[in-house]
């Protein structure tokens, strides 16, 4: 998709959802870092209704190797994975301690590097903590950017190298949470709702629906 339409997608996004931000509750990076590991197949509400509670008493890596990994399981056992994620943030808090003194790494290497932490966590944290311009793709942005002709791509990591060069600069730190919001509002992934929709005439879906 040429830059000057993406423009145009980006902007009637923006009229849709004003205020793109992570819906997310966190109180700190490292709040923020869990929550991103624990929304892995799991929806954003149901992690925040898990962290509710576990935050009151788990806000830095200390107090969550304290909790340990059996009683953490009890407050995330609502969550999907729950298990491999209850291990993964046990062994990230360790190695956040051990290795980095207790502070989040901002490399994305480095924090690719740790349990549970992948391409989209990563991407995620730099954006929203870091504030630098990675477009994260989970399955709400690889879906609608590949179904509106942001981009081709086949695989999340291709999707997101794409949507890096491709969207224009003034739109990649708000691109991630536009294309999520409208995702889960709009455009859904078995019935979107195309009537509702203020790019249907910018999107190759669209198009091909009334060909």
């Amino acid at each position: 998709m040429k830059k000057d339409i993406a423009n145009k997608v980006f902007s009637s996004l923006l009229k849709l959802y004003p205020n793109p931000k992570t819906e997310l509750k966190y109180i700190n990076k490292f709040t923020f870092l869990i929550s991103v590991v624990l929304s892995a197949q799991a929806t954003d509400v149901s992690v925040n209704i898990a962290t509710k509670k576990l935050f009151k008493i788990a806000k830095n890596p200390q107090q969550m190797i304290q909790v340990g990994e059996l009683k953490l399981k009890k407050y995330i056992k609502t969550i999907g994975l729950y298990n491999s994620k209850a291990k993964n943030i046990i062994l990230l808090s360790k190695i956040l301690l051990d290795k980095y003194k207790g502070k989040i790494p901002t490399e994305f290497d480095e924090l690719t590097s740790l349990p549970g932490v992948g391409n989209k966590t990563a991407s995620v944290y730099q954006n929203t903590i870091l504030k630098l311009p990675r477009i994260a793709v989970d399955t709400h942005v690889f879906r609608v950017s590949n179904r509106i002709g942001l981009v081709n791509r086949k695989t999340p990591d291709l999707t997101q190298q794409a949507l890096e060069k491709t969207v224009p600069t003034k739109w990649l730190m708000s691109a991630h949470h536009l294309l999520i919001l409208h995702g889960r509002r709009l455009c859904k992934s078995q019935k979107p709702l195309c009537d509702h929709c203020l790019i249907k005439n910018n999107c190759k879906f669209y198009r091909h629906l009334n060909i």
